[in-house]
């Protein structure tokens, strides 16, 4: 939040009227960084600020629900955003969206990936057809984020915390899988106990497309003085052209534009086409995922990324683990979609 998504609402004119964190002292050093004038104790009391309309909540996903109902019941609070997971499991997560549409407010997920500069530009290639039918897509994780020492405690890690990104952008490229096959290793580079260290899923769609995910978060040998090979590579292959790219954020802080480069019998004349930009995924994704939610309370319609649509993927995430747990293919059917 200090880092990035205080940077975004900076960069993008986005008033913050108030700050609050699990210790006192650390928001009040924020706040001073980003010119915030007001400093709650708690964040039960930035919830509870009649000047507070969105509640930006950035707290592990154990901790996240408690905050978010207690924000359903302001009447000054219009709306919320949630970090992603919403929840750490897909019964307690759809709870949260039922309780929402019980109330006038409007509930909407940090899934930041989809804002990503070479997954919109993906996106529109897609809309437009210049690839003709998808066939297969695949995304390639060989970097390493910044673990939180919370996810030490919970049972789940790998597939609820990063895989996330990419399950919920390949619906949102190719739509709703019809289902999904799971395959986890433990990683022994991990220092801590866990089940999905290293994780593989395959998802069928509708349509025929075959999507991969694979995601080797200690991506190494990475020591010092080893030449280490980090990176996020992506892959659409269609029946008229493909596209493929890169997202610039394994090497964050410093960062990194994503890329993109395409080639189409349609539009390219079967030629390498390669536009670029400057923005980064970290920071400035983080604007568009915010203006979502101001954009949909301005016009009284749903964001982009509301929960109802988050739960989708929080049902892929869920039924990732029971593919895991039962080493079959799960259908989405089983959720209810």
């Amino acid at each position: 939040m200090a880092d990035v998504q205080l940077l975004a609402y900076a960069t993008a004119g986005f008033p913050v009227v108030a700050i609050a964190s699990r210790r006192a002292e650390k928001a009040a050093e924020v706040a001073r960084r980003w010119k915030i004038d007001t400093v709650h104790q708690t964040p039960h009391q930035l919830i509870e600020n009649p000047n507070v309309e969105i509640v930006d909540i950035a707290f592990p996903p154990d901790q996240q629900p408690e905050l978010i109902r207690r924000a359903l019941r302001q009447k000054h609070v219009r709306g919320i955003l949630a970090q992603k997971p919403l929840a750490t499991d897909f019964a307690t997560a759809k709870a949260l969206v039922e309780e929402t549409a019980a109330t006038d407010k409007v509930l909407s997920v940090n899934q930041n990936m989809r804002f990503d500069q070479s997954m919109r530009v993906l996106k529109q290639l897609l809309e437009r057809n210049e690839l003709g039918m998808p066939v297969l897509g695949t995304i390639e994780m060989r970097a390493i984020p910044h673990w939180q020492q919370f996810l030490a405690f919970y049972d789940r890690l790998t597939l609820l915390n990063m895989s996330i990104h990419h399950l919920d952008v390949l619906r949102f490229l190719f739509g709703e899988p019809t289902e999904i096959y799971t395959a986890v290793r433990t990683d022994p580079r991990t220092k801590f106990q866990h089940r999905d260290g290293i994780t593989v899923s395959t998802l069928k769609f509708p349509s025929e497309v075959l999507a991969v995910t694979m995601e080797d978060v200690w991506s190494g040998p990475r020591e010092e003085g080893f030449d280490s090979d980090i990176y996020i590579k992506w892959r659409v292959e269609g029946m008229d052209g493909l596209a493929q790219g890169t997202i610039g954020w394994p090497d964050y802080p410093k960062g990194s534009p994503s890329t993109l480069r395409y080639c189409s019998r349609k539009t390219t004349n079967g030629q390498w086409v390669q536009p670029s930009w400057e923005t980064k995924w970290f920071p400035h994704a983080f604007a568009g995922v915010m203006e979502q939610l101001q954009y949909a309370l301005k016009t009284r319609s749903a964001p982009i990324l509301s929960a109802a649509d988050n739960l989708r993927t929080m049902a892929l995430v869920e039924a990732a683990y029971r593919s895991v747990q039962e080493k079959r293919v799960v259908r989405l059917a089983e959720f209810g979609y």
